[in-house]
């Protein structure tokens, strides 16, 4: 089979897997509990959530239950990618996002001191990148972005256009190449990446706010000293398997409210919409770098995993702030 009709059979085959995917979050955004606000923190759910920099979130309408980040478009609000990427090559990665008057959007709300998050995932959920683009006057963001493997992607934009409220918008990415998806990573309470150990202790319990804490450390001693990042001491974006749901978790406290403590646990309140698979991923910053752990963690059951050793968490890209 010669490469051209290789890439027609993937992309066929993407296009059969996406649709599936779509139909599936619509399916659960309308059997779904309705999600619950959490007093203790802040999630990106399925319906009303408060967001970043305590903004209403809006991922979902009253009249569209669908999980954030499984539509390119809502509310008027359209996600637009504009680059080719190939594996392998770095790449000068640009797109909008048009409004309900079909422009380009230029003004935005700040949130954890960012005017849009952007979040590149592999389909497979075996990397991760959490990178934040410029903006040009006209409304078109850019951002060096390097997609190291062939395959099929998920990009997320996270942003609050002015005077509105949060959304999150989702595009695939399509690398061509051959593509070999790798299988989900096993369920584990401990990874090591970069030298340090951060432990997770919590479920995923579908249709309510679940406590997740999060130990780093670092040479078998508590990293107390862990920097701001973003407004907080971390970051948990939580992806469900399949369809790639997308709820972008908050950590309880801040920096600087006088009861927060820099490390060594962060906790976050988080809600999923249904059991099943998730993958966990956790930016935080020590020694001025920014380091990402992630985890494999299935909700439903309210059991805790049994104990496993650390495993070695990859690296998942740049983070290119």
């Amino acid at each position: 089979m010669n490469a051209a009709t290789k890439l027609g059979a993937y992309v066929l085959g993407l296009a059969v897997v996406f649709g599936g995917a779509l139909g599936v979050g619509n399916a659960v955004g309308e059997v779904g509990p309705a999600p619950a606000k959490s007093e203790h923190g802040t999630t990106h759910s399925t319906s009303a959530a408060v967001g970043h920099g305590g903004h209403e979130q809006s991922t979902a309408t009253a009249q569209n239950d669908t999980p954030g980040g499984l539509q390119v478009s809502q509310n008027g609000y359209t996600l637009n990618p504009l680059t080719t990427i190939k594996a392998g090559e770095p790449t000068d990665f640009r797109f909008t996002v048009t409004g309900p008057d079909g422009r380009p959007v230029t003004d935005y709300q700040v949130q954890h001191d960012k005017k849009l998050h952007f979040i590149v995932v592999s389909r497979d959920l075996a990397t991760f990148q959490h990178v934040h683009p410029e903006m040009a006057g006209d409304g078109v963001w850019s951002v060096k972005l390097t997609l190291a493997d062939p395959g099929a992607y998920r990009a997320f934009a996270d942003f609050a256009p002015a005077g509105g409220s949060g959304l999150t918008l989702g595009a695939d990415l399509l690398v061509a190449g051959d593509y070999k998806p790798q299988p989900l990573p096993q369920a584990v309470r401990t990874v090591e990446v970069d030298g340090y150990t951060v432990a997770l202790a919590g479920d995923l319990v579908p249709g309510r706010a679940s406590k997740l804490t999060l130990r780093v450390s670092k040479d078998g001693k508590p990293v107390t000293d862990l920097q701001p990042y973003l407004g907080a001491y971390g970051h948990l974006v939580a992806l469900r398997a399949g369809d790639l749901a997308y709820l972008h978790v908050h950590p309880d406290g801040e920096p600087g409210d006088g009861k927060t403590a820099a490390g060594p646990q962060i906790t976050f309140y988080a809600e999923v919409p249904s059991g099943g698979e998730y993958r966990l991923f956790l930016d935080f910053q020590h020694d001025g770098k920014v380091r990402t752990a992630d985890f494999t963690v299935r909700a439903g059951t309210g059991q805790s995993e049994p104990a496993v050793e650390p495993s070695s968490s990859p690296s998942h890209g740049e983070h290119a702030h």
